[in-house]
């Protein structure tokens, strides 16, 4: 199975959040409320984001998080590039000699890299502003509306007293 890693997958989801009220400050507390990840995932992952220019913090009583430039200047492979240091389908294609010891005779090395690019246009072709949108196709009965009626929910621990989830949203239909 090809996936993202956790924290590149949060990642995305922290930012689609963010990019929903683009001149909001959050902090990592309503953040934990809203996406239902644990305040220390989310501390970690907004440090990376910050450093890479995607997120800027800001200081002081009403402080907290907010994109650093435009939801529609920030692309979903912009954010798995600063989490997971790149996509890379196979070792082959993370472009440094001698990763595999089968690179001097392999056979599919240059259908993985064409792969690899299609997968990375792809990312780079969707942008934090359509990662926003709720489509318009969807019923109501399909949109979830997140809420805090659990007051059970850590946002410290990323867990609720029934069920322990680290990353399923309590909803309204």
């Amino acid at each position: 199975m090809v996936r993202l890693s956790r924290l590149a997958d949060y990642g995305v989801l922290l930012l689609t959040h963010l990019a929903q009220q683009p001149e909001r400050l959050f902090n990592t507390t309503d953040l934990s409320l809203d996406t239902r990840l644990a305040v220390p995932t989310i501390s970690k992952i907004l440090q990376v984001l910050n450093r890479e220019g995607l997120v800027a913090s800001h200081r002081g009583m009403r402080g907290g998080y907010g994109l650093a430039r435009p939801p529609e200047r920030i692309t979903v492979a912009e954010i798995v590039n600063a989490l997971e240091g790149g996509v890379a389908m196979t070792d082959c294609v993370k472009g440094a000699p001698g990763e595999c010891e089968l690179e001097d005779v392999c056979r599919v090395r240059t259908n993985w890299q064409a792969i690899n690019t299609a997968i990375l246009d792809a990312l780079q072709r969707v942008t934090l502003a359509e990662m926003a949108q709720v489509p318009q196709d969807l019923p109501p009965a399909h949109l979830v509306q997140l809420t805090r009626k659990n007051k059970e929910y850590n946002p410290f621990s990323g867990t609720t007293a029934s069920s322990g989830n680290t990353h399923g949203m309590e909803g309204t239909f």
